[in-house]
């Protein structure tokens, strides 16, 4: 039985990686200050305690953290706290930015204290508006420090920096992946991001907003891929950073026909597929090398969309 610390918990990738340790039958301490995360999230979580299961919740802001008086050990963190959907990080940019910085040093810190082993998801946002199609770990990237997506691209970059330098300084055990597009079960329906915005639309009436002409790329990985390439990333003797995302890349327009075919079955209704002004700084190419990934933790993503996104519009169609 491990002790575990998830920062963010409440959000999408740190529900399902709760969930996944509480049926391991972990101890899981959960932070989240509910500014991005979900309480329905939580509450669900704790569902999972009355069941027997050992969760427990602290409403905190890893801005904070080092104010918190900690009265337990802890074997691993998982540091996932941080905005990650344009809408909501550009809500309030200096508190994306500082959550990433500020946050980081503070969970980095409390690594140090423990002696415990610290996963920090860092995202393939760092590699900006990419000149080398897929994106390798070792492409330092395209990104403009002062547009819009910057706190967030640009906090994370400076938050790598700060686990370097604490593993090379402290000798902290931290690992650092870089994540790309990820969906699945537990997403806010209202994050802003492409799958959810296409589901939630075409459920609510009947629309499918673009963003631009719709030849941009994605790559679209499944939650359940995702968790697993974090934990054995965790398991590794690796440092990384290491890219944990799909490599298979669809245009957003063959997204959105995908969904909408789905959605017409369920409704029989066709959704009506609408056009509007691509996003200042939206990069038109994202795909991941995972050559790293494959060699170095013997993972790859085993999910194909077409059965990701079927489980994903029945969690959303069961949670109207």
């Amino acid at each position: 039985m491990k002790r575990i610390l998830i920062t963010g918990v409440a959000g999408f990738i740190g529900t399902n990686l709760a969930l996944k340790f509480l049926k391991e039958g972990h101890i899981v301490y959960g932070i989240d200050n509910l500014s991005s995360g979900q309480e329905g999230n939580i509450k669900l979580l704790e569902e999972e305690k009355n069941k027997g299961k050992h969760f427990y919740y602290f409403l905190l802001d890893v801005e904070d953290l080092d104010k918190f008086v900690f009265n337990f050990s802890i074997d691993e963190i998982y540091h996932l706290a941080c905005p990650a959907s344009p809408p909501k990080y550009q809500k309030d940019p200096i508190s994306t930015l500082m959550t990433s910085i500020r946050g980081t040093y503070n969970v980095l810190n409390l690594a140090n204290r423990f002696k415990c082993k610290v996963l920090f998801t860092s995202t393939s946002e760092i590699y900006g508006e990419p000149q080398i199609h897929p994106q390798p770990e070792s492409y330092r990237g395209n990104v403009n420090t002062v547009g819009p997506r910057s706190c967030y691209d640009e906090g994370k970059t400076a938050a790598e920096t700060l686990c370097y330098e604490f593993r090379k300084q402290y000798e902290v055990d931290v690992k650092i992946i870089r994540i790309f597009n990820t969906y699945g079960p537990y997403m806010d329906p209202n994050d802003g991001r492409v799958v959810t915005n296409f589901i939630n639309m075409a459920l609510l009436d009947n629309t499918i907003s673009i963003y631009g002409d719709g030849t941009q790329t994605r790559s679209f990985q499944y939650i359940d891929d995702l968790i697993n390439g974090i934990i054995k990333m965790m398991e590794s003797e690796e440092g990384g950073p290491i890219n944990i995302g799909n490599p298979v890349e669809f245009t957003v327009n063959e997204l959105a026909t995908i969904i909408s075919n789905k959605i017409e079955k369920i409704t029989n209704k066709k959704p009506i597929i609408k056009y509007s002004e691509l996003p200042s700084d939206d990069p038109t190419q994202r795909k991941p090398d995972i050559t790293l990934a494959k060699s170095l933790l013997n993972w790859e993503p085993i999910v194909p969309l077409d059965e990701g996104l079927d489980n994903t519009i029945k969690f959303f169609l069961s949670n109207k």
